[in-house]
């Protein structure tokens, strides 16, 4: 199994912490983590767009002029696509853009992901934070003293809330938790940075 150095808060090196190489240490699997990152972005879609077809759009009952004789090309309602205030023709309609992405499919792309910032030394372990009360100031000179850069994706136990007030309101700073983590999260940010609690086990990767 491979180690990965744990740091106190205050950047010191505290032990070493071992991870699964099957999480950390794979090949990481590129075309597998386009196509879920493409179907997680798609699941956010809406999909409310919309526009009347001739059957949804009001008024236009009445025949607009005469069949023959006008010089005109025949019409049967003002409502037609081709005047001004009419239907649509193939317009956008109502639609869900989710895709279906296997467990298994999910799985190996956010351990690519993670695999990927590990080969970049980019994954950071602290033991804990422990602040007495919420601190975005006692937050942000931890970040510094760890010596991560910008972007940073921090992932917290949900029941560590004092931690979780302390980084949310710092700029280029994600806090996910432990059962959010996701490789489009991973991909977006430069710096993964996970407590000993938060650290994801082989058992615990999903």
């Amino acid at each position: 199994m491979a180690k990965i150095e744990m740091k106190n808060a205050s950047g010191k090196k505290a032990s070493a912490v071992e991870v699964a190489d099957a999480v950390f240490a794979i090949t990481p699997n590129i075309p597998v983590m386009h196509q879920v990152v493409v179907a997680q972005l798609a699941h956010r879609r809406s999909g409310t767009q919309s526009t009347k077809n001739r059957a949804e759009v009001s008024g236009g009952g009445k025949k607009p002029f005469r069949q023959k004789g006008t010089g005109n090309a025949r019409q049967g309602s003002i409502r037609a696509p081709q005047f001004s205030g009419g239907a649509v023709s193939l317009g956008p309609t109502p639609r869900k853009y989710s895709q279906r992405t296997p467990k298994k499919m999910v799985q190996l792309a956010m351990r690519s992901a993670l695999s990927d910032r590990m080969t970049e030394n980019k994954v950071v372990v602290v033991d804990e934070f422990a602040f007495a009360e919420p601190s975005t100031k006692s937050a942000s000179a931890a970040l510094k003293s760890l010596g991560v850069g910008d972007r940073v994706l921090m992932v917290l136990e949900r029941e560590d809330e004092t931690t979780w007030k302390s980084f949310r309101n710092l700029k280029d700073v994600q806090v996910i938790s432990t059962g959010e983590l996701n490789a489009y999260d991973i991909l977006c940010n430069d710096w993964i940075v996970f407590t000993k609690a938060s650290l994801p086990r082989l058992e615990g990767a999903k």
